[in-house]
């Protein structure tokens, strides 16, 4: 590792400690010839899968491409930006694990769209846009219906059908905290 102002080779590691993310390493160093300190991240190399867009070329996957996609979905969003190195490395993490030598895009996007909903639902729209290419406003209409009946789905899986009555029973209960 050179030094970044006078260029030297010989730096020592003062300290070293887990990155960010489970696949980095932070090291801080100083420079033996000028004394100058530094950090250095280091990223564990993984064999990733060769991406297959729907054109049928093939890249190597791009975690900074995904990273951009993700920040101008979630632009003027009050999302983190933790969080979308979350969503990254939780896609990275999926692709490498699967023991495929290609993935297709088409996944990469599914994948992202369902870590991404359960943090903005706002930017998911914004990126399912992008991502699917609508080609007319129905189609869009058709993914706000969706989302729609997905959030009229309770945590075990099941459907309000009468959400009325699960409205009066949620306020007579909190009714009933309050001494009421």
């Amino acid at each position: 590792m050179r030094c970044p102002v006078c260029r030297n080779v010989n730096t020592k590691v003062l300290d070293s400690r887990d990155g960010r993310d489970a696949t980095s390493i932070r090291r801080r160093r100083q420079c033996e010839g000028c004394g100058h300190r530094f950090t250095t991240f280091e990223r564990i190399e993984e064999n990733l899968p060769v991406v297959v867009k729907r054109s049928g070329v093939r890249q190597p996957f791009d975690r900074n491409k995904l990273l951009a996609g993700l920040k101008l979905a979630c632009r003027k969003r009050p999302v983190r930006p933790e969080q979308l190195e979350g969503i990254v490395a939780g896609v990275e993490q999926w692709a490498f694990t699967r023991g495929d030598r290609e993935i297709h895009a088409a996944e990469i996007g599914e994948r992202t769209m369902h870590y991404l909903h359960a943090v903005d639902p706002v930017a998911y729209v914004r990126f399912v846009s992008v991502y699917r290419s609508f080609e007319s406003v129905e189609e869009f209409e058709r993914l706000l219906h969706e989302m729609e009946k997905a959030e009229q789905v309770d945590p075990a899986g099941q459907r309000t059908l009468f959400e009325a009555a699960a409205e009066r029973a949620a306020a007579e209960s909190s009714g009933r905290g309050r001494g009421g």
